[in-house]
């Protein structure tokens, strides 16, 4: 276990902001969190994976916990459903290329997708089609208000777009997820629904899921920042839903890129609105919207401060909402 004081957590995030915390707690077991004295850490308490969906718009207080529990076991049965059960520190494209390379199902669509793996049980990480939640089967947690393991099935999960029942307000900071059952398959499950996707596979015989992976990967290279390059926290916004009403009004011929949701409503990429606001590219200081990808604000200075990021989104914001009346939600938690 590693205790340190007044910490620099410039590592510790993707954007790369550079902030500190009062003390830093990372554990390598369940044994070793439970044994904590947690009144004599200072407060509020923050628990984080790899710091690849956060914007520290200051020096943290508190406590930042993070989990280095690095384990993947598979409860191998016989069946088509192989449930795997992964420590929360282990990153979470690790184990999608260990279940691609074991010839599974279910995670490959989300090669690639920077973070840990109990923080994709929090956030509800997705992409092209699936999202976490879909192969999880519950989540094993640590109640910081009771002191005690507990277990959640997917159902009292409550996922939702982006969003748990980890996420909801009464329940935020209470629980550190120190382990996920996911449930894959060995049956050929791919999820196609997106075009460019469909497209990357066409003529690929015996489709894997491995070939699926690599797909993803290459699509997502050729338009998203490497994070060991250029800081970011990937995806700024989530993509609006909105009524059909209101996508004819956005787009009357229909021929901007939309999802159709099973009720009626409407998915729209944020990056096409930020893009036909002409904010591809714009900057605040050292932030800057990603040329390649407008729903990406990068530290393209690589010395950008959270005031920077807050002004260029807070622009965003107004621009889009004044242009097509629809108001973009952050999906970076703001710290």
């Amino acid at each position: 276990m590693k205790i340190k004081l007044r910490y620099d957590l410039s590592t510790h995030n993707t954007f790369r902001m550079k902030v500190s915390c009062g003390c830093f707690v990372e554990y390598e077991t369940v044994k070793e969190l439970e044994g904590l004295n947690f009144d004599k850490l200072p407060k509020p308490f923050l628990h984080i994976g790899e710091g690849s969906n956060l914007l520290f718009t200051g020096d943290f207080p508190g406590t930042v916990f993070h989990s280095a529990i690095d384990m993947i076991k598979y409860v191998d049965m016989g069946l088509d459903e192989v449930p795997v059960i992964v420590g929360a520190g282990v990153r979470f494209d690790d184990f999608v290329a260990h279940s691609c390379r074991h010839g599974l199902w279910g995670a490959e669509n989300l090669s690639l997708i920077p973070g840990e793996v109990g923080a994709s049980a929090v956030q509800n990480i997705g992409a092209y089609g699936v999202e976490a939640g879909d192969i999880i089967k519950g989540v094993v947690c640590f109640d910081l208000r009771e002191r005690k393991s507990v277990k959640f099935t997917h159902d009292e999960c409550l996922f939702g777009y982006r969003d748990s029942f980890f996420k909801k307000p009464e329940n935020r900071g209470r629980y550190i997820v120190t382990s996920v059952l996911f449930r894959l398959s060995r049956k050929p499950v791919p999820k196609l629904d997106y075009k460019g996707v469909r497209e990357a596979v066409s003529g690929i015989e015996d489709l894997s899921s491995q070939d699926v992976r690599e797909a993803i990967i290459k699509i997502r290279n050729a338009k998203l920042p490497d994070p060991d390059q250029i800081g970011s926290a990937g995806s700024f916004f989530k993509n609006p839903v909105i009524s059909a009403n209101q996508f004819r009004l956005i787009s009357p011929d229909g021929s901007a890129p939309h999802y159709e949701l099973p009720d009626g409503s409407i998915k729209v990429p944020a990056a096409y609105l930020i893009d036909s606001c002409g904010l591809k590219g714009a900057e605040c200081g050292g932030a800057a919207v990603y040329e390649k990808q407008p729903l990406v604000i990068i530290n393209k200075s690589g010395c950008a401060t959270p005031q920077d990021v807050l002004e260029l989104e807070r622009r965003i914001v107004e621009t889009v909402r004044d242009r097509y009346g629809v108001t973009l939600h952050p999906e970076v938690d703001h710290i």
